[in-house]
């Protein structure tokens, strides 16, 4: 009833991305097709009693005009969206993420700041900032190489953090340099984590995936729809 989007040489299943109720469905823009999709709705809503809400679903056109997108929106009873869209916290595209994009990790940032933390010791403050502030960009960077600024902004605010509570504008020179700081404790350091070398070693795991061809979903797309046998990738 539905065709593959993007033809595969090892026949392997029909594009879902699914983590919880939050699924991703690629198909082709195909007006046939998604009367079936949503007749395959209808009859799991009839075997399970479990209704799927048209209205909360989004449809994301990919080359395709906007009045048959808004047709093909109508045909299946959902929104009409557009790229690029979160999906579990990350931002979808077909380019790179923008920094407005990474908003809402800067604001949680902010909000650590608070009252509580100019109350905290030196000690109370390093584990607030390793142990949370520290964190917050962890899921993101797992997949994405996060933009310079972004990072250097929750840098600032784990420094304001350590040194200077939530008073950003108080006056005083950090006690130690933030070089330094980040070194191991083993090495004389507080063991604060360097996020641009912690997110270029979480990016790394990818290209082990890929290089080591790993039976993950993503790894054979990429391999059998662009590499021909016996070709090797090179890296960049």
């Amino acid at each position: 009833l539905l065709q593959l989007p993007i033809p595969s040489r090892d026949g392997s299943g029909f594009p879902i991305i699914q983590y919880a109720d939050d699924t991703i469905i690629v198909m082709r823009a195909s007006q046939r097709e998604l009367f079936c999709l949503k007749a395959l709705l209808e009859s799991f809503y009839l075997s399970t009693g479990l209704k799927v809400n048209y209205s909360k679903s989004c449809m994301i056109p990919l080359n395709l005009d906007e009045a048959q997108a808004k047709i093909m929106a109508n045909v299946f009873g959902c929104q009409l969206g557009s790229l690029s869209f979160t999906y579990l916290g990350l931002p979808m595209g077909t380019t790179r993420p923008r920094v407005e994009h990474y908003g809402h990790v800067m604001t949680q940032a902010d909000r650590r700041l608070s009252s509580i933390s100019n109350l905290l010791t030196h000690a109370g403050r390093l584990q607030l900032v390793n142990s949370v502030i520290s964190s917050l960009p962890t899921y993101m960077m797992c997949s994405l190489d996060v933009p310079v600024t972004v990072l250097e902004y929750i840098g600032r605010a784990r420094k304001h953090c350590l040194w200077r509570g939530n008073k950003e504008n108080t006056k005083g020179l950090p006690m130690v340099a933030w070089k330094n700081c980040t070194k191991p404790k083993l090495k004389g350091g507080l063991g604060i984590l360097n996020l641009r070398a912690q997110n270029m070693a979480l990016l790394l795991k990818h290209m082990d995936k890929f290089f080591n061809r790993r039976d993950i979903p993503w790894v054979n797309l990429v391999w059998n729809t662009y590499y021909s046998e016996g070709e090797v990738p090179h890296a960049t």
